[in-house]
């Protein structure tokens, strides 16, 4: 996939472009870059890449903007860098419709598994499989049949929705006020405890080890992820 796959960075520090533009051209990327808002949405327009690394911090103004101007055309993957321990932050930029985020400083090896769980999210959602799988887990989204190995698991209809969602979007950080959206609907939005006990029982009906769980992960004050193989 890399050696197709046009990635857009987004970013006004040249030592971080450099960085990416060495390492990822290194696994068969194939890069362009702005250091700009201004200059990002007319290469997206003019390139048409497959994915955009961008920086929430821009000289023209913020990211956020770039995420609601690029979604206007384009469901393009968004991965955002964002600084730590700005949760406020992320949890906009994945409101408005970025896919993913890396915390700077950042390793490329956790960058490269985001580009390729970001990639493969989308081609999962043009292509809309019946039947996922990740590891030991499987839903059957027409049947509405969910096995972990070879044991079929019951799950209450709040249970499955939530599931459901995940697995729309598997590979993906969905935010706390999204999934309660989704699932419970907008007067729901702020009742996140809630989520986390709908969680923890799918987690005690899915894991093999509910404290260590491998297929829906925690993004600490973000949201949750399902782990897509």
């Amino acid at each position: 996939m890399s050696a197709q796959t046009h990635i857009l960075v987004v970013d006004d520090e040249p030592q971080i472009r450099r960085f990416l533009r060495t390492s990822l051209g290194a696994q068969g990327y194939r890069l362009s870059e702005a250091a700009s808002g201004a200059d990002a949405l007319a290469r997206a327009q003019m390139d048409e890449p497959d994915l955009v690394i961008l920086d929430l911090g821009l000289p023209d103004g913020d990211g956020f903007s770039v995420i609601e101007r690029l979604r206007e055309k384009s469901q393009v993957p968004i991965i955002v860098l964002s600084v730590r321990n700005d949760e406020k932050g992320k949890v906009h930029a994945l409101d408005l419709g970025a896919d993913d985020y890396v915390t700077k400083p950042f390793g490329m090896e956790e960058l490269v598994a985001r580009i390729r769980a970001a990639m493969r999210h989308r081609l999962q959602a043009q292509g809309e499989a019946p039947v996922f799988r990740s590891g030991d887990l499987a839903v059957d989204l027409v049947w509405r049949i969910v096995t972990v190995g070879d044991r079929e698991v019951k799950l209450s209809a709040r249970e499955y929705d939530l599931l459901r969602i995940l697995v729309m979007h598997a590979g993906k950080v969905l935010t706390h006020g999204f999934l309660l959206r989704e699932v419970w609907g907008p007067a729901h939005t702020e009742d996140v405890q809630y989520l986390r006990v709908y969680v923890r029982q799918l987690r005690e009906k899915l894991e093999a080890d509910p404290t260590i769980p491998r297929h829906i992960l925690t993004e600490t004050g973000v949201g949750y992820r399902l782990r897509a193989e």
